[in-house]
């Protein structure tokens, strides 16, 4: 049988073989691009996972993109998932797992993968994957029998699945990273496009936009190696510590230990002994350690951390409830004590320790994640620009076809011309600018928030920051001073004045402030808690460091502590175990409330008496005590909490004035008059935090505060006066919120969260207290939940879970910020944050210079811990703060002064092409934004640069959008006219463009918030008709224009596909979309109420200026030689001036247009209630007025 094969020519394989390898291209950067399309062109989905070789990683949203990873299979013992004790596979606990040989335990198949530095382990139970188990979650009587690997066996099996603690990841190459940026879709995108510019003969304009391009990741690229190099840096510390193996004491690597581990750890002894970072997270098992947790948390007062004995052995670990048994990876242990009744004793004298989590998923470990995956490109609204490019895409092949219906019309003209115009004019509205643009408005302000000391791990959050309609504070050490002034105790004997002479208070009530408290000495210096520093203070004792507390006056006798519980966010109070001479009594402070329900008799007037001083904003802990029969301290210092904490004695309560920072009120007060609702959210009394809440303008109506009844268990609103009361109805708080501010309590939201009435009440309530950091968290989530962008400021240690949870989270690390900047722009801010840090400067001078075992000294770190957090040293005094000196400077001193103001004007504004290298100190695991300041400055540095982020996004959209639609209308219908555009003119047209947008991406936001709120998308109203208006003023002046000009041409025939050729009307439709392409920029740069108007905007402004003047020149015809280069003919005079006033007529016309656009819709604030609404399905009333 004969098969006849058509015979191809030359030409046609051609094309065949050009399409081919166009479809293998493709293919292949399709499967770089889509991790979808790569599945299904390089594998196949199966129905066990024991067959799969790799897995489609799909991870939440800003967790990452998705990643196809290899699946490894490995041998592995079935008992080492059981690590953390929640199961017994076998009957095999952790401690017999630990001593197993391995012939006594079965093998079995384990599937995993690795994703971000994290392994994912599949469970055939649950038949799904779950990241990696570490015995981070066993109960405390497993971990208090724990004695380590029994064999070298098990250790290995156990190192094979966890691996070694180690920070591993490889340094890419400039080539392998430059690689894959010019892999990604944009990029390739551009280079086509700049392909299809050079076979259109634009070579000039080709080669700037493709040089523009390679700078661009170039430098994206760069910032990256940098971000790498530095964290590289970052190595567990190497140190020997002894480790339980086998039954015995071995000495190993820190980099050695294996989650399960029972360590002896401590801080290094001995002359010359350097500071040694803790190389895991552990668990202390027995003895006590002082820990500096300010690389993680940024918290600068010390931690103790105690062992877990005394913890009811059934009882589970909670990494976030029991943070004080734990120490974390990465942080110093200052101080610690060995405590000899342990299981296992220890042969160096350090505290037992098993070892939790190591590598990558300690505390340390995962804020090197959040910085190292944090690297990658940053831009905003990344979903909105491509429908908005899908909206443009649709003018541009309605201009392709239109192109190629009259070009197919007409046999005579080049198909290959006439494709070649259609691909030009489809590219064209996706401007190859866009990603850089983007990237530069995020990038500009992470630069200006870390000059003034605020430093961001997560960039995505900056644009979040420009649209947050609530404002969320902590109190204590946050709207408040971390100085708490003693004011006296009230010991209720049968009177409820305020005593504040310490002679004149009981005898108990002076033994409790001054012994109960988690006060220590480290170097020689007292360090801890403000409020039990100051209480010490106020009292006249003073604390030694072999914890005995003695009076400097009067006849008290000394305290001896013997042991301390703790205080507990959840149960909110402390004690500890005293010895006064021969006798033995337990001391409790905690919050009124609590004590009130521990006590044997409470006094008629208990209640009256501390919601006096709390009403006036004070902050008041009751003291109580009880006599412990006569043991062995061994048996003391072993009583359960319980019985330390129950049946009480009263001893008065102790009253604190937490003084306001200086700027607090004015800066909340700037939030609210720019459109931010405020909320408090703290862990003190109702009417303490209400008092503060009225004085820093979060508080400005009549205050109801919900309470339970405990007679009849019915809900209440109750004036803090107690003369107002309301019944509670949940479906009545909306209405209610627009009368009265409101206020609830933890227990309320407790019981809330059991009725459902959670998102009903929540959203309207203004102060939340006695939460605890659980229910901080609930709260932003409830809030997050109707709708709302919220925003979170608080410390980096009990507000962390809320900090995580708010769209913007702000830790306060409570320290200078960098030398010489200021807080704010504002002059008046910057005088009251320099009093502040005066202030805070003195305070450290007069705390340095009272050192000795029984002075009160300050929190460590005032001075050292401050400059390892910057990581640069703390220049106070310096002729930055201070320039005037002490003497009157000469002028060539002034112009020295000047030209450094210059130099860090323009340091400070960056090219903004790569975002700023974030490192371990100045980040926070509390929070994506890290502010080292000792007040609320950055809530509103950090809200004024998110919204100058959006606005500048707007514009850029709008810009971007209406440049791409004038340049889709002139290459269709202009080409079929004949006009075209030399190369030297697109060059030109394309520096300006650059350049605007590199001068108008760097504008300052404003040193005040305004009240008007800017748009936070891209697809409303106001855009799509300032395009449409503005898009129709442009052709009309466009068309206009070149039609004017052929009337001076009649004779002249443009043939559509001749090359370049100068003629009146290609000179005329040149200048007129370079006027278009100005006023465009002009028209469209959003100034005042956020950011700097064009006339501050000096780079900007200047841009203008010239463009105005080079308008004129080519146009007036004063220098030839200019337009000869530039192809342009010379215009009929008045002609000239025609073109010059109908330009000008032309942005008015735009200006008039834009604004009367601004006016009519502005931006507003986003109607969370209608989604509430919804979200509940009642029918709920609002206030009228909103």
């Amino acid at each position: 049988m004969l098969m006849v094969v058509p015979r191809l020519d030359f030409m046609d394989s051609l094309i065949i073989l050009a399409a081919l390898a166009i479809l293998h291209i493709l293919t292949l950067l399709f499967s770089a691009w889509s991790v979808n399309f790569r599945c299904f062109v390089q594998a196949s989905k199966v129905g066990d996972v024991a067959a799969a070789r790799i897995c489609k990683v799909i991870p939440e949203q800003f967790s990452g993109s998705k990643e196809v990873v290899p699946l490894d299979h490995k041998k592995a013992f079935v008992g080492d998932k059981d690590m953390i004790g929640q199961e017994r596979v076998q009957g095999l606990t952790l401690k017999q797992l630990a001593a197993a040989s391995p012939s006594s335990v079965p093998m079995t198949e384990e599937i995993s993968f690795e994703f971000r530095k994290q392994r994912f382990v599949f469970s055939p139970e649950l038949q799904r994957f779950q990241k990696l188990p570490y015995p981070s979650k066993d109960s405390f009587g497993n971990y208090c029998k724990s004695t380590g690997y029994g064999s070298e066996a098990k250790a290995a099996a156990a190192s094979s699945k966890w691996g070694r603690n180690i920070f591993l990841f490889p340094q890419p190459t400039f080539q392998k990273l430059m690689k894959e940026h010019c892999m990604e879709p944009f990029f390739v995108f551009q280079v086509f496009c700049v392909g299809l510019w050079c076979l259109d003969e634009y070579w000039y304009y080709s080669i700037f936009t493709l040089f523009m391009l390679v700078l661009f990741e170039s430098t994206v690229v760069k910032s990256r190696i940098r971000t790498l190099t530095e964290l590289r840096r970052v190595r567990v510390d190497s140190q020997t510590l002894m480790v339980h193996r086998g039954g015995k004491w071995v000495k190993l690597s820190g980099i050695d230990l294996l989650p399960g581990d029972v360590v002896s750890i401590g801080r290094p002894t001995g002359l010359g002994a350097e500071e040694r970072t803790v190389p895991a997270d552990m668990l202390l098992l027995a003895g006590t350690a002082i820990s500096n947790e300010a690389l993680l948390t940024g918290e600068s007062t010390p931690q103790w951390k105690v062992s877990i004995i005394g913890r009811q052995p059934g009882e589970m670990l909670s990494l976030k409830r029991d943070k004080n048994h734990v120490l974390f990876g990465g942080t110093k242990i200052l101080q610690h004590s060995a405590d000899k009744n342990g299981h296992l004793k220890t042969p160096d004298g350090g505290c037992l320790a098993i070892v939790l989590r190591t590598g990558f998923e300690t505390s340390q470990g995962k804020l090197m994640r959040t910085i190292l995956f944090s690297t990658e490109r940053v831009t905003a609204n990344n979903w909105e620009s491509g429908l908005f490019i899908c909206f443009l895409v649709i003018f541009a092949l309605a201009a392709a076809g239109y192109v190629l219906k009259k070009g197919l019309e007409d046999p005579s003209r080049s198909k290959y011309k006439l494709f070649l115009n259609c691909s030009l004019i489809i590219t064209s509205v996706i401007p190859p600018e866009l990603p850089m643009e983007l990237s530069i408005a995020v990038n500009t302000s992470l630069m200006a928030l870390a000059r003034k000391g605020i430093f961001c791990t997560e960039p995505f959050r900056i644009p979040f920051a420009g649209k947050v309609d609530v404002c969320c504070f902590d109190k204590t050490g946050t709207l408040t001073s971390d100085d708490m002034e003693f004011r006296g105790v009230v010991s209720l004997n049968g009177r409820e004045e305020l005593e504040t002479d310490p002679n004149t208070i009981s005898e108990q009530a002076v033994q409790v402030l001054a012994a109960c408290h988690a006060l220590v000495f480290v170097d020689s210096k007292l360090v801890g808690d403000p409020l039990e520093k100051a209480a010490l203070k106020g009292i006249d004792w003073a604390y030694t460091s072999d914890e005995k507390a003695i009076p400097r006056k009067g006849n008290y006798q000394p305290v001896q502590i013997l042991q301390r519980h703790h205080f507990a966010s959840h149960l909110k109070r402390m004690s500890t175990v005293v010895r006064v001479q021969d006798s033995y009594f337990s001391f409790v402070k905690g919050a009124p409330e609590v004590i009130q329900e521990r006590l044997t008799e409470v006094d008629p007037q208990y209640i009256e008496a501390y919601k006096h001083y709390t009403c006036q904003g004070s902050r008041v802990l009751a003291l109580a005590y009880k006599s412990l029969p006569e043991m062995p301290v061994g048996e003391l210092r072993n009583l359960d909490r319980e019985s330390v904490e129950s049946g009480l004695s009263f001893a008065g309560f102790a009253v604190f004035d937490c003084p306001l920072r200086s700027d607090s009120a004015s800066v909340l007060k700037e939030l609210k008059n720019s459109s931010h609702d405020l909320v408090m959210i703290t862990g003190d009394q109702a009417l303490t935090a209400c008092h503060v809440a009225s004085q820093v303008h979060i508080l400005c109506s009549k205050v109801l505060i919900l309470t339970l009844k405990k007679e009849t268990g019915v809900f209440e609103w109750l004036s803090p006066d107690e003369k107002e009361q309301l019944p509670f109805k949940d479906e009545e708080v909306p209405l209610l919120s627009g009368t009265y501010d409101l206020c609830i309590t933890g227990d309320i939201i407790a019981t809330l969260q059991r009725t459902g009435a959670l998102q009903l009440v929540i959203p309207f309530v203004k102060v939340f207290a006695r939460v605890s950091p659980d229910q901080k968290e609930l709260i932003l989530t409830t809030l997050k939940s109707v709708g709302r962008t919220t925003m979170m400021c608080g410390d980096g240690t009990n507000d962390v879970g809320a900090l995580k949870q708010s769209h913007v989270g702000i830790a306060l690390l409570n320290a200078l910020p960098p030398a010489g900047l200021p807080t704010s722009e504002s002059p008046s801010k910057q005088s009251s944050s320099s009093a502040v840090s005066g202030k805070t400067i003195k305070v450290k001078k007069s705390k340095s210079s009272s050192g000795g075992p029984t002075g009160i000294a300050g929190p460590l770190s005032s001075e050292t811990s401050s400059n390892k957090v910057l990581n640069r040293p703390v220049k106070v005094g310096s002729s930055s703060i201070n320039p005037q000196g002490n003497h009157q400077l000469t002028p060539a001193e002034r112009q020295k002064l000047k030209l450094k103001k210059l130099m860090d004007e323009m340091g400070e504004e960056g090219d903004g092409r790569s975002a700023p290298v974030v490192k371990l100190g100045d980040a926070s695991m509390a929070s994506p934004f890290t502010a080292k300041h000792s007040s609320v400055q950055p809530t509103v540095d950090i809200i004024r640069q998110g919204r100058s982020t959006l606005v500048t996004t707007v514009q850029m959209f709008k810009i971007l959008g209406l440049n791409c639609l004038a340049t889709a209308y002139v290459l269709s219908v202009m080409y079929l006219d004949g006009v075209k555009l030399g190369d030297k003119q697109a060059t030109i047209s394309g520096v300006f463009t650059a350049a605007f947008f590199l001068f108008i991406s760097h504008a300052r936001p404003l040193t005040t918030l305004s009240a008007e709120r800017p748009h936070s998308h891209i697809f409303c109203a106001y855009v799509f008709l300032s395009l449409l208006g503005q898009f129709a003023i442009h052709i009309t002046f466009l068309i206009a224009m070149t039609r004017a000009a052929e009337e001076y041409m009649p004779e002249e025939c443009i043939e559509p596909d001749s090359e370049f050729e100068p003629n009146l009307v290609n000179t005329v439709s040149y200048m007129a979309n370079m006027m278009i392409q100005v006023a465009t920029f002009a028209v469209n740069y959003m100034g005042h109420p956020f950011n700097q108007s064009i006339r501050e905007n000096k780079a900007f402004s200047y841009a203008l200026s010239f463009a105005a003047i080079f308008f004129t020149v080519i146009t007036s015809d004063l220098f030839r030689g200019l337009n000869d280069w530039l192809r342009l003919v010379p215009l009929p005079q008045p002609f000239g001036h025609k073109l010059l006033l109908s330009a000008i007529v032309m942005m008015i016309s735009c200006y008039i247009w834009e604004h009367m656009l601004r006016r009519l819709f502005p931006g507003k604030m986003p109607d969370w209630k209608r989604r509430l609404h919804r979200t509940i399905g009642k029918d709920v009333s609002f206030k009228k007025d909103e």
